[in-house]
């Protein structure tokens, strides 16, 4: 079970510019006001596939494989190991649903969470920054689409 880490604003600052770098410097402490800090051990899942998923998280340190569950259960075929800076559970920042894929820690692994009751809260007060995160998000899942197309049409 992730265990919570402390305040997010008392994290290095060069590190959250770092991690954060869809915003502007003077930007980074507000919208950590909005952010947890939570920690996962190796083996640790974060997310379930399938399951209500409330958050989405930026990785602060650590590494964690994305895997979806394929047509013969208990097998998985391995999307993306995702390390520093990444983004996980985006969709569910915009779709508010459950989980497309399982996420499990593959070492100690920190993330920064911005939970749905957060981001309710950023947008109503920020939307200058709240319309930063939604187009990083975008960014992020265009990418993300491309890659997918370029290993579907390799399969093809």
């Amino acid at each position: 079970m992730s265990k919570s880490a402390g305040q997010v604003c008392e994290l290095d600052e060069a590190t959250l510019i770092s991690v954060l770098k869809f915003l502007a410097a003077d930007e980074v402490a507000t919208f950590c006001s909005y952010l947890d800090h939570r920690i996962w051990e190796a083996g640790e899942i974060l997310i379930d596939d399938g399951l209500p998923i409330d958050f989405v998280g930026f990785v602060l340190d650590g590494k964690v494989a994305l895997k979806k569950e394929t047509g013969f259960p208990g097998r998985y075929t391995l999307v993306a190991i995702l390390e520093r800076c990444a983004m996980i559970g985006e969709i569910s920042a915009v779709e508010q649903g459950v989980s497309t894929a399982t996420v499990v820690a593959l070492q100690k692994t920190e993330i920064l969470l911005l939970t749905g009751d957060n981001l309710k809260r950023l947008i109503a007060a920020e939307p200058t920054l709240s319309i930063k995160l939604l187009k990083h998000i975008t960014h992020v899942l265009s990418l993300r689409l491309g890659c997918a197309y370029a290993r579907l049409s390799s399969l093809l």
